[in-house]
């Protein structure tokens, strides 16, 4: 499990990068890339982490489940996921 702090930093993130999404986008159309600069660091979307929803783990994320290689293993074989089944030849 990660600690609970970094799962807060990260949904600070995600609220900050859809805070300033708007004004980022006007200025970078803009071309003022001076005032872009001023804009806070954890406004820009590179930043941010993808973790997995259930445990917070930051490595082997799945994007299209949301959840790390683990998680996924344990659930697809408890039969958790709907439509994944292991594979058996």
């Amino acid at each position: 499990m990660a600690k609970e702090s970094m799962k807060a930093r990260e949904v600070k993130r995600a609220k900050m990068v859809a805070k300033y999404a708007a004004k980022r986008a006007q200025l970078k159309a803009e071309g003022n890339y001076d005032a872009l600069q001023a804009l806070p660091k954890n406004a820009s979307p590179v930043r941010m982490h993808n973790r997995c929803k259930l445990t917070g783990r930051p490595k082997g994320y799945m994007r299209q489940f949301g959840i790390s290689r683990i998680q996924f293993r344990e659930m697809a074989s408890n039969g958790l996921i709907p439509g994944v089944r292991k594979a058996s030849w």
